[in-house]
């Protein structure tokens, strides 16, 4: 997970120097192709997914929400900045586009001092040492025994649960209206008019 953010985000500030170049070289392509790179990036999931698998399980949905609440809050700060007034103006917005490679740099810069996801460890590499350690490195001295239980029985449902393709899952009627939920929600997303803005 951690190692996925970290090259996440090299490719977040390539793309920002990429569009931030791109009044100096005189190409509009540069702008398309650095956008293209945000596009790409998993940031989103990536986010949710490790702030709720570092979290304790009490506090899984505030930080899972928190996520949610920062990342809006990105996008009226990119807003808020986008005034002619500020760097919406003919000569600052090149570094406009190339702000979204601040955030990229910070967790570059920090990432490296937070453990990997507790559940990573256990699960996909079966190191409950280092899930041990990485446990009390997010949460502090104290017994995690419970936490480390909760996980061991995920991985074991994990292991009777068959994997599903993406045909199979659209195929299942068990998952079928959670399925029609995600496909209206992230079609209103999309529709709704925010990435325009």
């Amino acid at each position: 997970r951690k190692k996925c953010l970290l090259c996440n985000n090299l490719l977040m500030i390539v793309a920002a120097s990429i569009m931030g170049c791109s009044k100096l070289a005189r190409s509009f392509e540069m702008i398309l192709i650095g956008r293209f790179m945000c596009g790409v990036s998993l940031c989103v999931p990536l986010h949710h997914q490790y702030v709720g698998e570092i979290s304790p399980r009490k506090l899984r949905g505030f930080a899972n929400s928190t996520a949610s609440f920062f990342w809006t809050l990105g996008k009226a700060i990119g807003q808020i900045s986008g005034q002619r007034e500020l760097l919406g103006s003919q000569s600052l917005w090149p570094m406009l586009l190339a702000s979204c490679g601040l955030p990229a740099l910070v967790q570059l810069v920090t990432l490296p001092f937070f453990p990997e996801s507790p559940p990573y460890l256990l699960m996909q590499k079966d190191d409950q040492e280092g899930c041990i350690k990485a446990i009390r490195q997010l949460w502090g001295e104290g017994h995690h025994q419970a936490e480390i239980d909760d996980i061991m029985k995920e991985k074991a449902t994990m292991k009777n649960t068959k994997i599903l393709s993406v045909l199979e899952l659209m195929k299942e009627p068990a998952s079928r209206w959670q399925l029609y939920m995600i496909v209206i929600l992230t079609a209103t997303v999309q529709l709704c008019g925010i990435n325009a803005v």
